[in-house]
């Protein structure tokens, strides 16, 4: 881990910003496209970079805004981390959106979520509030070869339920769906389950299969060699060096995820799921602009 102080905090527009304050990640995902070359890490992935004045940077920011957006995080690097759990940078960012009346839209893997819960609350009181969790491989040995430093989809799944019992809406991400690993229906079937069980709004799908590029090909099939000899090379027949590698069920898995989620009332077209991430209701912005 070290610091650095950042120039900026904010990225993005037009009523919804993104903001990274860690960069790299200790979850060690074997599939991570975070380490892919064209992010253009120049330090060990694992080696975290700080954002030490993050929260300087928001409340600057926040402060110079006219009108209220919502404010996401977690897109490229975990925001609940290991580090966050001595650090608390989420924390304090999530403290000034709260100041300031703005949304947060937060994505993570990790159950610390839950330490910054009655934050989330708040924000969904004053303005609104979104965490979205990814859930791939329902098999918990599985989730343990290819998530191995971050809390099980059990445990993920008991953190939505704590957010649908606060009043917190949630959105998961179902992805990647690795091929000839979980690519199944009793995986798909496990997931979207637990999902209409525990309430979520959304689930995100790209389609059943995963991108592979390079520095996360690389990284992605020295993992398949140590946990499953022989796959990559079927790997390498079936996909060569593609960057999209589908699932050989993805029309059937597809087919079957969009049938479940419009049977129970589940957004699951990705351009419905994000303009929902990324809306601020209507009267916050309202409200923001006439204070002016």
């Amino acid at each position: 881990m070290h610091f650095v102080d950042a120039k900026g905090i904010l990225t993005g527009g037009k009523g919804a910003y993104g903001m990274n304050i860690y960069r790299g990640c200790t979850h060690g995902c074997i599939y991570c496209d975070s380490r892919s070359a064209c992010y253009r890490f120049t330090h060990p992935f694992e080696d975290i970079e700080v954002k030490r004045n993050a929260p300087e940077l928001l409340e600057t920011a926040l402060r110079s805004m006219k009108r209220k957006a919502m404010i996401g995080t977690g897109s490229m690097s975990d925001p609940y981390m290991h580090c966050e759990e001595k650090l608390g940078l989420t924390r304090r960012c999530l403290e000034v959106i709260l100041r300031h009346g703005f949304g947060a839209a937060v994505q993570t893997k990790s159950d610390r979520i839950l330490r910054d819960a009655d934050l989330l609350e708040a924000i969904n009181r004053t303005a609104k509030c979104v965490v979205q969790m990814t859930l791939t491989t329902f098999d918990e040995k599985l989730c343990a070869v290819v998530e191995p430093n971050v809390c099980n989809t059990q445990r993920r799944i008991e953190v939505l339920a704590e957010m649908q019992s606060r009043g917190i809406p949630t959105v998961v991400w179902l992805s990647p769906v690795l091929p000839f690993l979980n690519d199944t229906e009793e995986n798909l079937d496990a997931i979207l389950g637990a999902c209409a069980r525990v309430g979520v709004k959304g689930i995100l799908c790209f389609g059943m299969g995963l991108t592979l590029r390079e520095g996360d090909r690389e990284y992605y099939y020295a993992a398949l060699d140590r946990h499953f000899p022989g796959l990559k090379e079927k790997y390498i027949r079936t996909y060569g060096n593609a960057y999209e590698l589908p699932s050989p069920n993805n029309e059937r898995l597809m087919a079957r995820f969009r049938s479940f989620c419009r049977e129970h009332g589940i957004l699951c077209e990705p351009q419905a799921c994000f303009d929902d991430l990324r809306s601020l209701p209507e009267r916050y912005r309202q409200m923001s602009f006439l204070s002016e």
